[in-house]
C-alpha cells in the first residue's frame, strides 16, 4: 500500500524548498489565526498561553512559485504514470508541520475519508495516490508517519470520523474498531529528499514531535482525471 522513492530530490533543492516553506510558515504566523482565501488556507492553533503554532496550510502553491514548481515536477510526474497514467488533476497540495514538544498528533485514518462527496472521486483505489516530501528527517523521535501495510487492501474500513483527524492521538482502540493494531504498525523513516507514496485506503497516523527539530513534509495528492470531478 505504499512504497518510498529515495532521495529523488537532493540536498541543494531541498534548502531551496525549506527555505519557501518556511516562507509559508512566516507568513501564517502573521495572521496569528487559521485563515482562508479561496482554496489556501492556514490551520493555525491558538492558545491563550502559548504563541500561535502553524499546523498546515492548503494550496501555498498558488503563491509560492518553488512549491508550485515542485508539485509538478516531470521526476514525479514520471513516478505516478505507470500507477494512474499521464492524465492527472491534483487535488491535494499541502505543508504539514511538526514544532518539537507541540501538538502534533493526527489519529489512524484513511485519506479516502475526505474525498467527499464519495460521487466526484470515482475507482478510488486504483485512480489516486498521495505523495510526501520530507524535508526533514523523519524518525520515530521526530513523529514520522506510522503506516499499517496491506490495510488498503480491504478497502475503506469506516473508521471513526467523529473527530477531526489532526490534532487527536493516536489510539489502538480505534484500530481495534476495525480489526487491526498498533503491533502490525511500520514507521515510515525518511530522510530529507525521500519520496513517499500510498494509497488512499492505507491507514496511517503519526505522533508529537519530540526531537530537537522541526519536522516538515510537503504533501502533493493526484488523481486519473477522468475518476475525479475536483482538482485542477
Amino acid at each position: 500500500g505504499y512504497a518510498i522513492v529515495r532521495a529523488l530530490f537532493n540536498a541543494q533543492e531541498i534548502g531551496e524548498i525549506a527555505v519557501a516553506i518556511d516562507q509559508v510558515h512566516a507568513e501564517g504566523l502573521k495572521h496569528g489565526r487559521s485563515f482562508r482565501h479561496g482554496n489556501l488556507l492556514y490551520n493555525v492553533a491558538v492558545s491563550d498561553d502559548a504563541d500561535p503554532l502553524v499546523r498546515m496550510v492548503q494550496w501555498p502553491s498558488y503563491h509560492q512559485p518553488l512549491l508550485n514548481r515542485v508539485r509538478l515536477d516531470t521526476r514525479i510526474a514520471r513516478l505516478l504514470e505507470p500507477i494512474i497514467g499521464r492524465d492527472l488533476k491534483q487535488i491535494i497540495n499541502q505543508v504539514h508541520w511538526k514544532v518539537p514538544g507541540s501538538l502534533g498528533d493526527f489519529a489512524w485514518h484513511q485519506d479516502g475519508r475526505s474525498r467527499r462527496p464519495v460521487s466526484a472521486y470515482r475507482n478510488l483505489a486504483t485512480s489516486y495516490v498521495q505523495t510526501g516530501l520530507a524535508i526533514d528527517p523523519h524518525t520515530a523521535e521526530s513523529g514520522c508517519m506510522r503506516f499499517i501495510p496491506r490495510s488498503h487492501l480491504r478497502g475503506d474500513l469506516g473508521m471513526d470520523c467523529s473527530k477531526r483527524a489532526l490534532g487527536t492521538a493516536m489510539s489502538d482502540a480505534a484500530l481495534g474498531a476495525v480489526g487491526l493494531s498498533e503491533d502490525q504498525a511500520i514507521d515510515l523513516m525518511l530522510e530529507p529528499g525521500d519520496l513517499a507514496l500510498w494509497s488512499p485506503y492505507l491507514v496511517h497516523a503519526s505522533g508529537i514531535n519530540r526531537s530537537g527539530h522541526m519536522r516538515r513534509f510537503y504533501i502533493n495528492g493526484y488523481v486519473r482525471a477522468e475518476d475525479c470531478d475536483r482538482g485542477e
